[in-house]
């Protein structure tokens, strides 16, 4: 912690003139103040205000946020309590002894504070206090305040409880990285030799070695390297292990969530993740320390899919059921969940696909060329959470008849083994067992010309689902190819982007621009989040993202492909995921708590289930959301 050397200054009058404790003072008299205060600067991570240690004053904060805690002395984990942002103020809980109307404890035991970024904060002792207290506007704002923080504390705490309660966990479900991650770390310069490196993983018993020159990671090497890069190609024990190692990985600091993390390791593919502070390394997690916490039902559930034939298909559908309901439970942020879901679901997948092919092989039936597999829809967004209709249509490289006719035998045999995993067959036929949702090239760029020169509604609707595509599993050769053909056709495609664009006009995003207070006067009382908010946040993005010559990705890509484009500013991009996150959470939630209860399914949120501070979170949602909808009929002057 650092002091201001100079608090008698007119930089710290004018950083706390206007707040409630001295507004209205005169200038001399608030100057007299302020000079019995201190400014105070605290670094990430410090704590400001420790337990056992009696307060003689109030913290002001001017810059930062910081968190006020209790440390769960069972599980060595900081619970928190709430968070103090700018001007807001802490210690209030020696209010009591400073007005006489409690005797502490010798054994009493505070809440502590600590700094979440830098902090600036001005002390002011209760001798301030004193000189302050006759002010009936400061007894105003000290009650308020204190009235306010006790609410949030109560509602923090009921939460926690109630997730305790209903989770059977006295965990924070809010772990960090360091508290699941191995500090004594296997580790050898790059100069050293293989057999070292090799040796260590014995003697330790692990299943990988990070490479370290002066405590800054420069590789890894795992188990799987040894076998690829050492036995497989005769590489020599004494060679230097640098020489082996992968470079550059894949790191995470110690602060970072266990979300975070999981979420990397899906992501990237990996399974050790060295953790990283100030350029040194302090520690490694694995997927095993990751998964230990979670009862290893990923792991289990990632098991049960490579390893699953026609017979286990349908437990499957079970296990991952399994990870998506830890991770509701465990508030995991929804943008996170979704991308460790549709790792799962993807791997699923491609494993229906596998199992399809060879269904074929060993009736003598061989692939004749080159393939790629598509999923549209939620599963093409990287949205989906349950298995719901299918969705998706095959690409081949040449119309040959043979070609034709095995992809045809192809398309329903992959339908149906979906089908048998838990995906029921989508009402509207878009599945490849169905011939208009499979082709070679050249009768996909027929079908796309047929889409953008006779754009009904029907055609429209057809390229609305359809431009949800995402390429799942085959040639990424071909890919490529069908990308550049789709592109080709998009350059002569102004009309047809604005008859998308006119058809969103018809359904603008609801506005809820009146004070919360007024919500339940008005005649709406819900919202449809599928048809009314995600429908057309979707369509809006996906005509922008044509617009600017980006088909295919998940939502996220796409803000962030228009982000680079200057399409959207830095801050836009941000404001629609905060946006985006929101309305999903809402969504998923109910729709999860309605298959739980064996409920209805449905995407119509009643305003009377909300929270004040959900209601305030979906207005300002939709806001932002309209306002991308605003861009699209800008451009088109719809």
């Amino acid at each position: 912690m650092m002091m201001d050397q100079n608090p008698y200054n007119l930089d710290n009058l004018e950083a706390v003139r206007f707040h409630p404790f001295f507004r209205g003072v005169e200038t001399d008299t608030a100057l007299s103040l302020i000079s019995l205060c201190e400014v105070r600067q605290y670094e990430k991570n410090e704590v400001m205000l420790k337990k056992d240690k009696p307060r003689e004053g109030l913290l002001l904060i001017l810059e930062g946020l910081s968190e006020v805690f209790v440390k769960n002395e069972t599980h060595g984990r900081e619970e928190v309590l709430e968070v103090v942002q700018k001007g807001e103020m802490i210690g209030f809980s020696s209010l009591a002894d400073f007005l006489g109307v409690s005797k502490p404890a010798k054994t009493e035991v505070m809440v502590e504070v600590k700094a979440v970024s830098a902090v600036r904060a001005m002390y002011i002792p209760f001798e301030v206090v004193t000189r302050r207290w006759d002010d009936p506007a400061v007894h105003d704002y000290l009650l308020t305040q204190v009235a306010i923080r006790l609410k949030d504390i109560y509602t923090s705490l009921a939460e926690q409880v109630k997730l305790a309660t209903d989770y059977g966990e006295n965990d924070a479900f809010m772990i960090r990285v360091q508290d699941v991650m191995t500090e004594e770390v296997a580790a050898v310069n790059p100069e050293e030799s293989i057999q070292k490196a090799a040796r260590l993983m014995h003697e330790k018993r692990t299943s990988s070695v990070l490479v370290v020159e002066n405590d800054s990671l420069k590789g890894i090497i795992t188990e799987r390297d040894m076998v690829e890069r050492v036995v497989a190609r005769g590489i020599e024990l004494s060679a230097d292990a640098g020489t082996i190692m992968t470079r550059d990985p894949v790191s995470i600091p110690r602060s970072a969530y266990y979300y975070d993390a999981i979420s990397l390791i899906f992501t990237k593919g990996i399974k050790h993740l060295p953790v990283v502070e100030d350029s040194k390394v302090v520690g490694i997690v694995t997927l095993s320390d990751l998964l230990r916490k979670k009862n290893e039902n990923v792991m289990k559930t990632i098991q049960k899919i490579e390893q699953a034939d026609m017979d286990s298909l349908p437990q499957v559908k079970k296990a991952i059921y399994e990870v998506i309901d830890t991770l509701i439970k465990d508030r995991l942020p929804i943008l996170t969940t979704f991308e460790i879901i549709t790792r799962l679901y993807d791997r699923l997948v491609c494993r229906i696909v596998e199992l399809s092919i060879k269904n074929l092989q060993e009736k003598g039936k061989q692939k004749p060329c080159d393939f790629a597999f598509y999923q549209m829809g939620s599963s093409g967004r990287g949205e989906q959470f349950m298995l719901t209709d299918q969705d998706h249509f095959l690409v081949y490289e040449n119309h040959r008849e043979e070609a034709s006719a095995y992809f045809e035998e192809l398309g329903r045999e992959i339908t149906s083994n979906m089908e048998a995993a838990g995906y029921a067959r989508c009402k509207g036929l878009m599945m490849c067992s169905e011939q208009k949702w499979r082709g070679s090239l050249a009768v996909w760029e027929d079908r796309l010309l047929k889409w953008r020169l006779q754009s009904t509604n029907d055609n429209l609707l057809l390229a609305q689902n359809f431009f949800s595509y995402r390429l799942i599993t085959g040639s990424e050769k071909l890919h490529q190819k069908f990308e550049e053909l789709i592109a080709e056709q998009m350059k002569r495609s102004r009309i047809f982007l604005y008859r998308l664009a006119q058809l969103e006009k018809e359904n603008p995003i609801p506005t809820l621009d009146q004070p919360i207070r007024s919500l339940f006067k008005l005649e709406r009382k819900s919202i449809d989040m599928k048809k009314e908010v995600l429908f057309p946040y979707h369509h809006s993005l996906q005509i922008l993202s044509l617009l600017h010559g980006k088909q295919s990705g998940t939502p996220i890509e796409k803000i962030n492909f228009l982000k680079a484009k200057r399409v959207f500013s830095e801050s836009f991009s941000l404001d629609l995921k905060e946006a985006v996150s929101t309305i999903l959470a809402m969504y998923v939630t109910q729709r999860w708590q309605q298959a739980k209860s064996g409920s209805e399914l449905t995407s119509v949120v009643s305003f009377a289930r909300l929270s004040t501070r959900e209601k305030e979170e979906l207005i300002l949602s939709l806001k932002t959301l309209r306002e991308l909808q605003s861009q699209v009929f800008a451009h088109f002057s719809v």
